[in-house]
């Protein structure tokens, strides 16, 4: 462990906690990325990084097989990647971390203003505290403070600040295409400190539900789909418990946290006083790494037609349709004893003064991309909480923060080589 650095993050906490206020107090929602991706490239450039941005192309995204179709355009919304080039001889590194953030919600939801920074009892409170700017802030901090101890790296180390990532992970993808790599990656996401190779997978889904048509006088002879929506509700909670039953793995030992299926959305009808013969349910479930994401998928459908159909004799002949749209993810991993997770668990030991936890990560991560297309095996850990994740009144613990600026960065010393 490098006492130098250390030292330098004990006495200009000032530093690292400016920075992450000020990248906080810049709103970011998905599709308004330009101002902080604007900040992020002229500070790494005035840190001494060669630093670009570009705005990924929709049309060059969508020959990938991995691509997300997006309903947002793309102008105006750039990627910016940052590199730091070492002396030769050592082995390269790449930090990954989105800049967007889910909207901010009613102001009146919020202890303090969303988009404020503000302090108190040693936490930091805005929208992306933990989801993950804090995450982003550490990354670049950590590369600050060997730059500020003049500390030369003889590997490369590569930043990126990417876009979209709430709504698709494009914005990594377009690293992946524009063919950024490194021997290994770390991607600064919500991990509560943990050390995480693994991420679960997400799936998004519609479910159409149509009812027999009736006037409202004469009801009794139609089917009500709000009705058979709740039905289908209730098989899609069952569909959970099956999988729950049946699937493990050994990142995820708390399994029913890990696959969660469920209905976030439900509508029906069109006027209050017009008989609902139409019912849509929106909702989405998760996978774990080993799992076939189109396989679950197929069972997904086999399980909610056949559940639906022994229990309703309209659904029997008017079965559900099931529709996946929106948001998907592939589950990914990497070995748990690769040799970036095993340097990262022994300086997190030497910085905390205990070994980590080696979890999986309970939700969908970009690692996803660098992993299975990008050559650059990425193991996840940053100091924002996991059940801080879009929350209301979000924060992020300051000493975490902190801690994991050290973490990163004599991880990097370690992994990159001194020149």
């Amino acid at each position: 462990m490098n006492d130098t650095v250390n030292q330098w993050v004990d006495e200009n906490q000032e530093t690292l906690v400016d920075f992450l206020r000020k990248i906080i107090q810049i709103p970011s929602v998905t599709g308004n990325e330009a101002e902080i991706q604007e900040y992020l490239c002229k500070y790494t450039s005035a840190m001494g990084m060669e630093s670009v941005s570009f705005v990924p192309s929709l049309e060059e995204l969508g020959t990938h097989p991995a691509f997300v179709k997006s309903d947002m355009p793309y102008e105006n919304r750039p990627d910016v990647v940052a590199i730091s080039h070492g002396a030769g001889g050592g082995r390269s590194l790449l930090f990954n971390g989105h800049v967007d953030v889910i909207p901010e919600g009613p102001a009146e939801n919020w202890k303090h203003p969303c988009w404020g920074g503000e302090i108190e009892d040693g936490k930091l409170y805005g929208r992306g505290a933990s989801d993950m700017k804090s995450g982003v802030a550490a990354m670049t901090m950590a590369m600050k403070v060997l730059k500020e101890c003049g500390i030369r790296l003889k590997g490369d180390v590569t930043i990126e600040y990417v876009m979209d990532e709430e709504l698709t992970g494009n914005g990594t993808l377009a690293c992946v295409m524009k063919g950024y790599k490194a021997d290994a990656g770390i991607c600064c996401e919500t991990s509560s400190m943990c050390v995480q190779p693994a991420s679960i997978g997400r799936i998004w889904f519609d479910i159409h539900v149509k009812g027999k048509a009736a006037g409202i006088q004469r009801r009794y002879e139609g089917v009500n789909a709000i009705d058979l929506g709740y039905l289908v509700k209730e098989a899609v909670e069952a569909f959970e418990k099956d999988r729950v039953a049946r699937t493990s793995h050994p990142l995820y030992p708390n399994i029913i946290e890990a696959i969660p299926c469920m209905i976030g959305q439900f509508s029906s009808g069109s006027y209050a006083s017009a008989f609902p013969d139409e019912c849509l349910l929106k909702g989405s479930m998760a996978t774990v790494p080993g799992e076939s994401s189109d396989g679950v998928k197929a069972e997904f459908i086999d399980f909610i037609c056949k559940y639906t159909a022994e229990r309703n004799e309209w659904l029997a002949s008017n079965p559900p349709q099931v529709i996946y749209t929106g948001y998907f993810a592939e589950p990914s991993e990497i070995p748990s004893d690769s040799p970036i997770v095993t340097m990262l668990s022994d300086n997190f030991g030497k910085v905390m003064g205990k070994p980590p936890v080696i979890s999986g990560r309970q939700g969908a991560a970009d690692i996803r991309h660098l992993n299975t297309y990008g050559d650059t095996p990425t193991v996840i850990f940053g100091p924002g909480r996991t059940e801080e994740m879009h929350a209301n009144n979000e924060w992020v613990d300051l000493n975490d923060y902190v801690n994991a600026v050290k973490i990163l960065a004599n991880t990097i010393i370690d992994w990159c080589g001194i020149a």
